[in-house]
């Protein structure tokens, strides 16, 4: 049997668009106190991570307006509805986390070959980066549940815990300069944060490629599906199988049915195709599914639909 997500009826169970706002909230706010922290610290890393902040929310309102999109109802001309900005919306993340990637790849490097008389306020610096892990923290959390259900919400996700991961680098850069003075670890802070954004750009654009190329879901095997829809009285065989999905945690389900001759003669047709379609919804979370019956034995081109 398949276990479901608990009930809900804490912060994190609020709508998609609520939790987003909030996220973009406290992204655009730690945004600024860093721009101000890197001006008055001389960071390159804390300017790096203020960066990332600022794509971040652009990311976020970006999603925020793809969460509206895909709350519209189908109509006769996109049947399935607009769930797909979704993963659009999620593309576009995954772009600016590349071009993110290497413009700090750019600074950092420079930094390092032309460190001129660079001076960091390691103490300013500090204090900026741990508000900002704190916030990042906080955004994480909100975001945890949902990100599991919308590839639109799990693209911020992965962006705020860029800027968290960030915040953590900033932190140890700071440390190091406040008890040393060795002021190359900005720099290299700035390169860390570039090789950390990388997976998660990678990851993202993979699931986006996965969603559009139409493969089955991860995790969901289709052998597993017909061998158990096979085992209901009166399926002889499965076949022209095809698993895809809208977007994450919207996976769309069809296929045909070869059924004995005595499950129509018993009248029994419609009470299998409600079986078939209760088991793929409870034990493989597929809430659409077709099923196209047919007679054991029978041509496809003359089978019977139910």
């Amino acid at each position: 049997m398949h276990d479901h997500a608990p009930a809900p009826g804490g912060i994190r169970d609020a709508g998609h668009r609520r939790l987003l706002a909030v996220s973009l909230g406290l992204t655009a706010t730690i945004m600024v106190v860093q721009v101000v922290g890197a001006i008055l610290s001389g960071s390159l890393a804390l300017l790096a991570d203020a960066a990332h902040m600022f794509t971040d929310s652009s990311a976020l309102v970006i999603a925020l307006i793809a969460t509206a999109v895909a709350a519209r109802p189908a109509d006769d001309r996109r049947t399935f509805g607009y769930q797909r900005a979704e993963v659009f919306a999620a593309l576009i993340n995954a772009i600016i986390l590349i071009v993110l990637t290497v413009s700090v790849a750019i600074g950092g490097v420079n930094r390092l070959l032309n460190p001129g008389e660079v001076e960091v306020a390691g103490p300013v610096m500090l204090a900026v980066a741990v508000v900002g892990m704190l916030a990042n923290g906080t955004s994480m959390w909100l975001l945890s549940r949902a990100q599991e259900k919308s590839i639109n919400v799990r693209g911020a996700y992965l962006e705020v815990m860029g800027d968290l991961i960030g915040s953590v680098m900033v932190i140890i850069a700071a440390i190091v300069i406040v008890t040393t003075g060795w002021m190359p670890a900005d720099a290299i802070a700035s390169l860390v944060i570039a090789a950390m954004i990388v997976p998660r750009a990678i990851s993202l654009l993979r699931e986006v490629f996965s969603v559009l190329a139409e493969s089955a879901p991860k995790g969901m095997s289709v052998d597993d599906i017909r061998t158990h829809l096979k085992g209901y009285e009166g399926v002889v065989d499965v076949h022209d199988v095809h698993v895809w999905q809208l977007t994450r945690g919207a996976p769309v389900f069809t296929a045909h049915v070869s059924v004995a001759q005595s499950v129509y003669a018993q009248g029994r047709s419609a009470e299998l195709l409600t079986r078939l379609q209760s088991c793929l919804a409870d034990h493989f979370d597929v809430e659409h599914s077709t099923f196209q019956l047919e007679p054991a034995g029978h041509d496809d081109c003359e089978a019977t639909h139910a």
